[in-house]
């Protein structure tokens, strides 16, 4: 029989992984590197785990598993960063916004006939 800490929870008929080391790490090193962070935890669904998301000033913005909505909610509380249910508050209108820019872009870079 598998262990489920080792190879992430089971939920229903998906197996989600479990947040580690390296969710740890890339989320310290993005808060670093920005201003204007705040930080919305995201509750477990049947897909995924409990998330942690922060967002930027501008709205960029990035995602990570994480063990518990305790553990997030503390990792924003050491880091001196706002934190927020997202199932209560949603996410930031400049995060959507930040979304449009990045597509039109995107869009505009493409070459004709795509």
């Amino acid at each position: 029989m598998s262990n489920p800490a080792a190879d992430g929870a089971r939920t229903g008929s998906t197996r989600v992984r479990a947040s580690d080391r390296t969710d740890e790490k890339h989320l310290s090193e993005w808060l670093a590197t920005r201003r204007g962070v705040e930080g919305f935890v995201e509750p477990r669904t049947a897909v995924s785990d409990v998330t942690l998301l922060l967002v930027a000033h501008d709205g960029e913005w990035t995602r990570r598993r994480v063990p518990s909505v305790k553990w997030a909610h503390d990792f924003c509380n050491r880091s001196q960063v706002p934190s927020y249910d997202a199932a209560v508050v949603g996410v930031p209108q400049r995060m959507r916004d930040y979304n449009s820019r990045v597509r039109k872009q995107q869009k505009q870079q493409r070459p004709p006939g795509l």
